[in-house]
């Protein structure tokens, strides 16, 4: 466990100073392409990923160019020395392969915290059940709204509401917020509709003095409706799944293989400069790889957690 964490705090300060090296390099010539990534502020906040805007577009910049860079001098030499294809060839591939890696970096950087937020949004919808019912325990035992949220904060356990709880206590301890203000901020803050629902559910019921735990109660029926009707969706979705993987992964690249063995013992089987080796090749060590990654992560996007 002690490993695990030192391992992780030590990645954590690599990251923290790749990024530091970032801003210092390219951060003062970022300005002009701020409006590109306009939308991508209240993206970070949703996701909570603690890092400041600029540094941000920053880091994507840089590391993007890097690989960039990286792929034009990697990829030519590939072709040329493993591929044995022309000069020529593999200065074209390096230079497109750098401007798709260029285009594809940036992209993952900005869809990374979209991801994040999606992925959040998701535990907390998921996890809804659980945790209004949690909290209308807590209300009907006469617990006030912020130690309601200081205990999600802090279980042993914790939901993906515990976060959303740690940033209402961060608001109300640091900068002397009431629970109002606080639940307004994490309101606008959370990427889920229907937390911010809950949320403002609470505001209300707190502004007019109403009973907090009836509240949660029926939002905690209504709730656990939902996630029987997610659920059996879930299920359904995934014998889909099934059936596609099936398709895609495991039947069509072993006709395509047993197509690219027959076209080259007869002879032919060239796309372009690309004969039927190099597409087995990249079929086997490309093409199959990632599209599992893709199938995972499409997987893991529909995954109830709970």
């Amino acid at each position: 466990m002690t490993k695990n964490k030192d391992s992780h705090n030590t990645w954590y300060t690599l990251s923290e100073k790749m990024q530091s090296i970032a801003y210092k390099v390219i951060g003062d010539k970022t300005e002009g392409l701020m409006p590109f990534f306009k939308n991508l502020r209240q993206i970070l906040e949703s996701a909570s990923i603690k890092i400041g805007f600029k540094m941000y577009v920053s880091t994507t910049i840089f590391f993007s160019l890097i690989m960039s860079f990286l792929m034009f001098a990697i990829v030519p030499l590939l072709l040329i020395f493993v591929f044995q294809t022309s000069l020529l060839f593999a200065a074209l591939s390096g230079l497109g392969a750098s401007l798709f890696t260029f285009v594809f970096s940036i992209l993952g950087f900005y869809l990374y915290p979209v991801y994040r937020a999606d992925k959040l949004r998701r535990e907390l919808e998921d996890e809804l059940a659980f945790t209004s019912g949690y909290m209308a325990i807590l209300a009907s035992a006469g617990v006030s709204p912020e130690k309601i949220f200081y205990a999600l904060s802090s279980l042993q356990v914790p939901l993906a509401a515990s976060t959303e709880a740690k940033n209402i206590i961060y608001d109300i301890n640091l900068f002397g917020l009431d629970i109002i203000s606080a639940l307004k901020r994490a309101s606008k803050r959370t990427p889920s509709k229907i937390f911010q629902e809950l949320i403002e559910g609470l505001i209300s019921t707190i502004h007019s003095g109403s009973s907090l735990s009836a509240y949660l109660r029926q939002k905690n029926r209504q709730y656990i409706k939902l996630k029987r009707i997610s659920l059996s969706k879930f299920s359904n979705t995934l014998s889909i799944l099934s059936e596609v993987y099936v398709t895609l992964l495991v039947t069509a690249p072993l006709l395509l293989v047993i197509m690219l063995v027959v076209m080259t013992m007869m002879g032919g089987g060239n796309i372009g400069p690309l004969g039927p080796d190099i597409l087995l090749n990249l079929l086997t060590y490309v093409g199959i790889p990632f599209a599992s990654i893709a199938f995972l992560i499409i997987l893991d996007a529909i995954s109830p957690k709970w």
